[in-house]
């Protein structure tokens, strides 16, 4: 293996490795013995941060939603991944699923998530069928992107339904195994020559399209609840300040 095949790899884990930790594997609000209200974190915290950036997790947490999953399956350039992390986040989505399937190696690229990653939970799947019954057991309907299936128009789909969207690899776009485990394809139509996008752009386009499908069909992008929404407050601001942990505890101990 190459030095630049190890890099490449390295990129990966770390990218999928620093995001936040999808909240039913850990609990973040546990300290020491003690297991803390998200309102008491955030109370405790707030010192440590200027009223600005209190402001804006909130707000920003107040235009996320759940409801809508984007899914990566296979890819193997770390900039793609990047790059759907990024648009994920910007457009309000909080969840994000990397399905690894078989890749064997991977592509770096100079492209980064921007710091995108530390503010998504990121959930991470060796294989479509393990990926798939997690998410049926939780409602969501799976959706494919695909060009060379029956397929229907993506304007075609409600997404205030609970709906994961899959992104497939560069070259060979979904699996077949990725696609005999969902309920749906449908296709981004390209009026033009060009045939198809980039994953990357192409799931920037079907996130936006599903972002204004939900404002033109409840008037709302985001849907967490007054408790979600204060958990992911409380959660985002372990991240925004250094040693958290001992702040918290120095003051309890206090």
């Amino acid at each position: 293996m190459s030095h630049h095949d190890v890099d490449a790899e390295a990129e990966m884990n770390r990218l999928l490795a620093t995001g936040g930790v999808p909240p039913e594997e850990e609990d973040p609000f546990q300290f020491s013995d003690t297991r803390l209200p998200p309102e008491q974190i955030v109370m405790l915290l707030q010192p440590h941060m200027t009223e600005r950036r209190l402001r804006r997790i909130r707000a920003v947490v107040a235009e996320r939603t759940r409801t809508v999953v984007p899914v990566v399956e296979g890819l193997v350039n770390t900039g793609n991944v990047s790059a759907v992390m990024r648009s994920a986040e910007a457009l309000g989505y909080q969840d994000v699923h990397v399905v690894e399937g078989d890749n064997e190696r991977y592509k770096h690229s100079q492209r980064t998530a921007g710091g995108a990653e530390q503010w998504l939970d990121l959930w991470r799947w060796d294989d479509p069928a393990s990926w798939a019954a997690h998410m049926r057991e939780r409602g969501y309907r799976l959706v494919a992107t695909h060009l060379h299936a029956d397929t229907v128009p993506i304007r075609e789909l409600d997404f205030t339904e609970p709906t994961a969207l899959v992104f497939g690899n560069e070259e060979e776009g979904v699996s077949e195994a990725m696609m005999d485990e969902v309920d749906t394809a449908c296709v981004v139509p390209l009026p033009g020559f060009t045939e198809s996008f980039n994953v990357s752009v192409a799931a920037a386009v079907a996130l936006y399209h599903a972002q204004q499908d939900r404002l033109d069909r409840q008037g709302d992008h985001a849907d967490l609840s007054d408790a979600e929404q204060m958990r992911l407050v409380a959660r985002f601001c372990l991240r925004s300040v250094t040693e958290p942990g001992r702040i918290i505890e120095r003051k309890l101990e206090g």
